[in-house]
């Protein structure tokens, strides 16, 4: 079963740029990585850039509109993710609490659905 991790933070809550704190950050965020592709779990993820880029799209009447930034006004913001294979819900929490912005901010753990073709 595949399980959608998504990592949220607020912004300035994690470690700083240029200090320690931020390179075991980044080291911790390899280990995992390789801990999961390692163990078969690994599917996808990738890191996104700020919300500062981002573009929310809707279509009303016909109309397509775009304003820039997150739709939902939030101090926490979607940052990354990982898309995993695991057994159960239990699993992908489990490896949830490993990445490591779930000490400072949350990850979210949802089943994706498998659409039958």
């Amino acid at each position: 079963m595949q399980f959608m991790c998504l990592i949220y933070s607020a912004p300035n809550s994690g470690p700083k740029p240029g200090t320690a704190e931020l390179g075991a950050l980044m080291k911790g965020y390899g280990d995992f990585s390789k801990k999961i592709q390692d163990e078969g779990k690994f599917v996808a993820g990738d890191a996104l850039q700020g919300v500062e880029t981002a573009i929310t799209v809707s279509v009303r009447d016909g109309k397509t509109e775009t304003i820039d930034g997150p739709f939902a006004e939030t101090k926490e913001q979607l940052g990354g993710y990982y898309l995993l294979d695991c057994t159960d819900l239990d699993e992908a929490v489990k490896y949830a609490a490993m990445i490591p912005t779930a000490a400072h901010g949350r990850v979210e753990v949802r089943p994706v659905v498998i659409w039958d073709s």
